[in-house]
């Protein structure tokens, strides 16, 4: 079988789409050779002196391991000096990082997640890579956090790089979800997978029953029907998956279905949930329904919402169709 690139495949679907333009896919590639890179040191391991805490905060007051130091430098420097962004804006960040004035500036904003699910870092679990792709507003002068705020339906690309047993992008820029895995031989990317559909029906789900005492009575109700499996009102039984990497899990759901939930909780109720809007739910809930899937935050499309700051943080709910529909409706009957 004839292997198609990165790069021969984002040609490609240029030509058909007419959605791919130079500057986005020149993007795209660096972005992808930046994820080879830090999949590079996660291999490294205990050799490369990467494991452990950096004993530094970052702006959501989490302790940073560190490798999500290492991976958002990496991604800074590399997207830095290409011509491509106006600015960029990282989950391990308090503010916007504008390109040094000894660079070009180019018409699109990258925002990332450098290292999701870090805490399994130290254990050897599959942990990522998520970003996304917005352009900038017409006329902007000098970036401000402002021009970041635009809702998830104004996304251009967005994606995700799983460090596992191999090393996968999974990328959508409008037209379809598509898989490459890294070739460690050649050091390039290849297409392995292409219009991934996530099942609409489903027999998985992925939430932190730790936190269960804690959920509003919708996700209570909604998880309770699927422990009582067969018995229940929901009438077939439910298997639980749960990684702690939002990467590793939502992978998971787009090769086999399942429903991904992080619902905001009783705890804190000035606390909406605990994934960032930006950097997490956004790119992922383009990918899910890139897929013939579906995201929302309990209420609405988690695309739909518009942003009134960087690091806002929305609840999550993305997977399989039918049972996210299942979990909304019972968020509005409430």
């Amino acid at each position: 079988m004839k292997r198609v690139s990165l790069t021969q495949h984002l040609v490609e679907q240029q030509r058909l789409h007419n959605s791919i333009p130079a500057e986005l896919r020149l993007l795209i590639e660096v972005v992808a050779r930046a994820c080879k890179r830090i999949s590079y040191e996660v291999s490294k391991g205990a050799l490369g002196d990467i494991l452990g805490s950096a004993d530094t905060e970052n702006i959501q007051g989490e302790v940073q391991k560190k490798l999500d130091v290492i991976s958002n430098e990496i991604l800074l420097e590399a997207n830095e000096w290409g011509g491509h962004l106006a600015a960029m804006a990282s989950e391990e960040m308090e503010s916007i990082h504008p390109i040094p004035n000894r660079y070009p500036k180019g018409e699109y904003m990258l925002l990332f997640d450098p290292l999701d699910g870090s805490s399994n870092i130290d254990v050897n679990v599959s942990i990522g890579t998520i970003f996304s792709v917005l352009k900038a507003p017409e006329g902007m002068g000098e970036p401000t956090e402002e021009a970041f705020l635009q809702p998830g339906s104004s996304q251009v690309a967005a994606g995700y790089a799983v460090y596992g047993p191999q090393t996968m992008l999974v990328l959508t820029t409008g037209d379809g979800v598509h898989c490459f895995t890294l070739d460690r031989e050649q050091g390039s990317w290849v297409l392995t997978q292409s219009n991934i559909q996530i099942p609409a029906t489903t027999k998985e789900f992925a939430i932190n029953m730790s936190n269960k005492r804690h959920w509003h009575a919708p996700v209570q109700r909604y998880v309770d029907e699927m422990l009582d499996g067969k018995t229940g009102a929901r009438g077939k039984d439910f298997n639980m998956r749960w990684i702690a990497s939002m990467v590793a899990d939502v992978h998971r759901i787009l090769n086999r279905g399942g429903v991904f939930m992080y619902p905001a909780d009783l705890r804190d109720p000035a606390q909406p949930g605990k994934l960032r809007l930006m950097y997490e739910a956004n790119p992922m809930a383009m990918i899910v329904e890139q897929a013939g899937g579906a995201a929302t935050d309990g209420t609405g499309r988690i695309m739909d919402i518009v942003p009134h700051k960087l690091h806002q943080r929305v609840p999550v709910f993305l997977g399989s169709k039918e049972e996210v529909e299942i979990v909304t409706r019972y968020h509005a009957e409430k």
